[in-house]
């Protein structure tokens, strides 16, 4: 078979995604997002192996055409000679270790298992293909069968990919954008998730909430500071609107909602961290009334409206300001080993399980209170 079919000028002209040949086993694959890697194919007793020889042009160690044919060559001797090669990475053996840092990170014994389920399950198609050559379009083929039959589940499966790719692109065995990224082009090939699942609130991805709350602190409007609140507190919007100076405790740095204002008609404390503690202060000090986010009038609460609209502004899409509730249990949920009942309590929602109930009423506060501690840490974590 031919060789050196490519040349340097018409590798940097390739546009097209696609794979092209050196020829003698050598080839270049060309993303769709522009992203170019060399790899080199053989087949040994029928059994047909790839070998990523990395990336063209880019990243810490870029592979230029000479370079990529002095390995090739030196893969043909190693052959000649007999010797054996190692196969590549599959998605499977990243997902192994994946699955065991989480495993061993996780304490809840529930949320182990699922990570488990959905990958082995759900993500079965991908287990055989070489990680470094897994593409949007094998995330997608994972992902249609459920997308619309079970949305929660499916997008869980799709940040669980996505984790699995970033492992490997740490570990250099993946170079470009991970396909498995709902902005990365994902969005535009599959139904957003808020439209399918009925019931429930459309809600920002705990990922892209940072990026909105940048946005929000650029407004001054008391509406802004109100969403913001809700967004480090978990409140439902009504509890936050309707909140006055009475219920808050500076000092021990609790908000406590009374009974007749919450959904289970029973009083709630909720742990305040710093950023919440200096909105409270900032919204003091412009004073005018017994509530703390007033609107235009004296004495009337602000807007669900008013608190809408900045938000959508910031870049929230058609969320809801109930989903950002949403975004907080998906995060404890996918970012954290936090137990089930404390995400659940930090929600104020109802349990029938007397166990439960009484280890909420025991402990949980203190652990809520870490817990918002690490959740304010990652909504800001971009400010730095």
């Amino acid at each position: 078979m031919a060789r050196n079919k490519l040349s340097e000028t018409r590798i940097r002209s390739l546009a097209k995604a696609g794979i092209y040949s050196d020829g003698d086993g050598l080839f270049l694959r060309v993303r769709s997002g522009g992203s170019k890697q060399w790899f080199f194919i053989f087949k040994r007793n029928g059994q047909r192996t790839e070998i990523g020889l990395g990336g063209y042009g880019q990243g810490t160690a870029p592979v230029p055409l000479l370079l990529a044919r002095e390995k090739a060559e030196e893969i043909r001797q190693r052959l000649s000679r007999g010797e054996k090669l190692h196969r590549r990475k599959t998605f499977a053996d990243i997902m192994d270790d994946v699955l065991d840092v989480k495993k061993a990170s996780f304490r809840n014994d529930k949320h182990k298992d699922q990570w488990v389920m959905t990958l082995t399950k759900y993500a079965a198609a991908l287990h055989k293909v070489p990680i470094a050559d897994i593409t949007r379009d094998h995330v997608v083929e994972v992902l249609k069968p459920i997308w619309t039959k079970i949305p929660e589940t499916a997008d869980r499966t799709r940040q669980r990919i996505a984790a699995v790719i970033d492992h490997a692109k740490a570990r250099g065995l993946y170079t470009g954008d991970n396909p498995a990224d709902w902005r990365g082009g994902l969005k535009e090939l599959l139904p957003a998730r808020s439209k399918l699942t009925r019931g429930h609130h459309a809600a920002v991805s705990y990922k892209e909430l940072p990026g909105v709350l940048v946005k929000l602190q650029q407004s001054l409007a008391v509406s802004a500071r109100a969403v913001e609140f809700i967004a480090l507190t978990a409140a439902r919007s009504n509890e936050a609107r309707s909140m006055t100076w009475m219920e808050i405790d500076f000092t021990e740095k609790l908000w406590t909602i009374p009974a007749e204002r919450m959904k289970a008609g029973k009083a709630h404390e909720v742990p305040l961290t710093d950023r919440a503690i200096q909105i409270l202060k900032d919204q003091e000090a412009v004073r005018t009334s017994d509530l703390v986010f007033e609107g235009e009038r004296v004495g009337r609460p602000i807007s669900d409206t008013a608190m809408v609209k900045v938000f959508r502004a910031a870049g929230a899409g058609d969320a809801t300001l109930h989903g950002l509730r949403s975004s907080l249990r998906d995060w404890a949920g996918d970012e954290t080993d936090y137990p089930r009942d404390v995400a659940e309590a930090a929600l104020a929602h109802t349990v029938k399980d007397k166990t439960e109930a009484a280890y909420r009423r025991g402990t949980a506060l203190a652990k809520r209170r870490a817990m918002m501690d690490e959740w304010e840490t990652y909504l800001y974590r971009s400010r730095d």
